[in-house]
């Protein structure tokens, strides 16, 4: 597809992090490249982020996270865009990295835009997409290599440095050779940290034509641009910003009693102490979760009625949120 660059100090990294091995999560989301002279501007107006950062000139990123959303102004689908082209003399080759359930309604949803521009898009099944970890302050960037042999690309997770970084390779590859001393680790506990730090993914933390993508805290994960101009579903969520009003955000929850056999049900109503309604359970996995709440409630305690039994649950602002979010 592309070739791979080397990276001689990476070998360096991973030995200096004393026991600190990185953790691999093999992803079961779905790759689909966008190739062409018009990939960046046929995504630009699809898309909620800058796509022709992509393509500019100079230090452009590796990665960029973004939603696409219906007219309403409501999420569809949420994005990661890698650049795979080496520099601007290249054809535009990205590669878009989505749910793997949405993955063929995706395909009808581009298609349906492409009209006569010159971008082929096509799923990319030779490839696989993994989640690193680091063992140690996860998503310490500071330290973080571009790119590794035989790695396809290795960057950080554009949404926050506490998601660690993303890895494209091709199937089959050997894990350890890409980062020597990492370990494959089990999908849950990806899961169970990104639900810790209050980062949605896919189709049931982000329900298609439900989730808004400011209450979906997408400008804090570094996921919209409000100075691109127009693209589909632009005109509440700019309108939203500017007024300057979100009374609900997604937040991380947990359970500090043990859940009932059956679980959570995902869009369970989720209440105060005194009966007022706070928001709804998205979806999680066993004590962690991620709910949207009213802010004006997020910090009250809190429960969940199932059957007749109350099931008491806490939110928490991330860390890694602006330190005036949540006001």
């Amino acid at each position: 597809l592309v070739r791979a660059i080397t990276a001689p100090g990476l070998r360096r990294w991973c030995q200096g992090r004393r026991g600190a091995a990185a953790a691999c999560f093999p992803l079961g989301r779905a790759l689909l490249g966008v190739r062409g002279a018009d990939a960046a501007t046929f995504l630009q107006g699809l898309l909620t982020n800058d796509v022709t950062q992509l393509v500019a000139a100079g230090d452009a990123p590796p990665a960029l996270y973004a939603h696409a959303l219906n007219v309403q102004g409501r999420c569809l689908y949420d994005v990661i865009l890698y650049r795979l082209h080496g520099s601007t003399a290249e054809e535009p080759h990205i590669l878009l990295e989505c749910d793997s359930s949405v993955l063929d309604s995706i395909q009808k949803h581009l298609k349906l835009y492409k009209i006569r521009r010159k971008v082929t898009i096509a799923p990319c099944p030779d490839l696989s997409l993994w989640a690193v970890i680091p063992g140690e302050q996860p998503g310490d960037a500071s330290s973080l290599p571009k790119c590794a042999d035989p790695a396809l690309l290795l960057t950080p997770d554009p949404r926050a440095e506490v998601m660690g970084w993303r890895l494209i390779a091709k199937k089959g590859a050997n894990l350890s050779e890409i980062i020597p001393g990492s370990h494959v680790g089990d999908i849950q506990d990806y899961h169970r940290h990104r639900y810790k730090q209050g980062i949605p993914e896919g189709v049931k933390d982000l329900p298609p034509g439900v989730a808004l993508p400011l209450e979906s805290n997408l400008a804090f994960l570094n996921g919209i641009s409000f100075t691109k101009g127009c693209y589909i579903g632009q005109e509440l969520t700019a309108r939203t910003h500017h007024m300057g009003v979100i009374r609900k955000r997604l937040l991380p929850v947990s359970f500090p009693e043990p859940l009932p056999t059956a679980g959570i049900p995902e869009g369970a109503e989720i209440l105060t102490e005194a009966g007022k309604r706070a928001g709804k359970f998205r979806a999680g996995g066993g004590e962690l979760g991620i709910a949207l709440l009213r802010l004006a409630h997020a910090n009250e305690p809190l429960c969940i009625n199932l059957g007749g039994d109350r099931v008491k649950l806490k939110a928490t602002t991330p860390q890694w949120w602006p330190k005036a979010a949540a006001k």
